[in-house]
């Protein structure tokens, strides 16, 4: 079955998932995160890409990026892909592929979900059971955006920005959406849609984006096609 292309809308965030080959490590020591970070800041800056939010788990990277061109995302994985296989062949004495396929990734609507993908993204390591608190999970965003620790990494989403007028107050603010975890219909949603590609957003903002790309972004709804045409002639005027 054919790959569909990636959607992408310029200057609009998108959750990224790139996995390692059968789910084995990508990362061992430090210095291989320290090195992938390294490389994906260079990558994002050649690019145009922005990261809002991140986490390097063992064998997986997610990330919260915003592109300020159209190919950024796409150019910014593959040149840190090159670079880190080289980096980690070289250093563990293999070769052949080190990455589960192409990267996983859905577009997000920022004003309904840009906030829960950070959640999502810096909760990995508490998920996982490797932490109690995001807090001590020294390889994400969390400590930047929760306590101001300086990440070169890191750009603000505008969202983030918006939640308070002082930085002190904008970070308190950010840790109190930690005090619990994301239920299990958000956690179920935001993984199906970057796992098959679909769009993560309201249903208004979802219809916009397949009138815009005449492909289905969303599951099949029970009982057949429930759209009208007359609501995607509003859609497609938008």
């Amino acid at each position: 079955m054919p790959r569909h292309p990636r959607f992408v809308l310029v200057g609009h965030p998108q959750h990224v998932i790139i996995r390692g080959n059968n789910r084995e490590p990508i990362f061992y020591t430090d210095e291989d995160y320290r090195f992938y970070l390294e490389k994906l800041q260079a990558a994002c800056e050649k690019h145009t890409c922005d990261v809002h939010a991140y986490v390097l788990m063992t064998n997986h990277v997610h990330l919260l990026i915003t592109p300020h061109e159209k190919d950024g995302i796409s150019k910014t994985m593959q040149m840190i892909g090159r670079y880190y296989v080289q980096y980690f062949n070289h250093t563990y004495q293999r070769t052949g592929t080190l990455w589960e396929g192409r990267y996983k990734a859905t577009l997000i609507d920022s004003e309904q979900y840009a906030l829960t993908c950070y959640r999502y993204i810096e909760m990995n390591p508490v998920r996982a059971e490797m932490v109690n608190h995001p807090a001590e999970y020294p390889w994400s965003s969390y400590r930047m955006n929760a306590s101001g620790k300086h990440d070169n990494m890191v750009t603000p989403h505008p969202l983030y920005q918006a939640l308070a007028e002082t930085p002190e107050k904008r970070r308190e603010m950010y840790r109190s959406f930690f005090d619990q975890q994301l239920d299990e219909t958000s956690l179920k949603e935001i993984r199906e849609a970057t796992n098959k590609a679909w769009v993560l957003g309201s249903a208004y903002f979802k219809e916009k984006i397949e009138v815009r790309i005449n492909r289905q972004m969303t599951p099949k709804q029970k009982g057949g096609d429930r759209k009208s045409e007359e609501y995607r002639q509003k859609i497609n005027r938008v």
